[in-house]
C-alpha cells in the first residue's frame, strides 16, 4: 500500500516541516527569476564599478563614512550646493536600484523568503560590494548607502509578500 505523504511531517531535526506555500514557484519558474537575478546582479555590478564614468585610481585615500545619517543628512541641507537632481539620484536611486534583489532573491531561492534570512544576505553582500568600491578607489565605503540598499531590498520584499502573500 502505498502512502500518502503529508506537508506536516516531521523535518530531521524535529521541527514541522513547511509545507509548501504558495511562496513556491515551479523549478522553471524559480530558474527563469534567478536568471532574472544573475542577469540584474551583473548590470547592477557594471553601474558600481564601472558605469556613470567611475574610474579605478589606485592612489589617494580610502574614502568612507561609517556615521550612520551622515550623507543623508547632507543631501536635506538645502544650502550644501548639491543640485536637487543629483540628491534624488543619490537617496532614491540608492533605494531603487537594489529592490528587485528583494523580489527576485526570494523567488529564486525560496529559502530567503524570510525577512531575517533576506535582510543578512543582503546587508553581507552589500558591505562586500561597499567594502570592494573603496578599496579599488571606485567609490567610497557608506553606511548610509548599506540603509538605504537594504531599505530597497525591503520594498521590494513588501512588493513581493503583497503581490503573492
Amino acid at each position: 500500500m502505498a502512502e500518502i505523504a503529508n506537508p506536516r511531517t516531521r523535518s530531521r531535526k524535529g521541527r514541522a516541516a513547511a509545507p509548501a506555500g504558495k511562496h513556491m514557484l515551479s523549478p522553471g519558474r524559480r530558474f527563469c527569476a534567478g536568471l532574472l537575478l544573475t542577469a540584474y546582479s551583473a548590470m547592477l555590478l557594471y553601474w558600481m564599478f564601472l558605469g556613470f564614468g567611475r574610474t579605478m585610481q589606485l592612489d589617494g585615500p580610502l574614502r568612507y563614512n561609517l556615521e550612520p545619517l551622515r550623507t543623508v543628512r547632507l543631501y536635506f541641507d538645502m544650502s550644501n550646493g548639491v543640485s536637487y537632481a543629483n540628491r534624488m539620484v543619490n537617496l532614491l536611486g540608492n533605494v531603487a536600484v537594489f529592490a528587485p534583489v528583494g523580489l527576485l532573491l526570494p523567488l529564486a531561492a525560496p529559502r530567503y523568503y524570510s525577512w531575517l534570512r533576506l535582510t543578512v544576505l543582503s546587508a553581507l553582500c552589500i558591505m562586500l560590494l561597499e567594502l570592494l568600491q573603496m578599496v579599488l578607489h571606485v567609490g567610497s565605503l557608506d553606511i548610509d548607502d548599506l540603509l538605504l540598499n537594504l531599505l530597497g531590498v525591503w520594498a521590494g520584499y513588501v512588493l513581493l509578500r503583497l503581490v503573492r502573500g
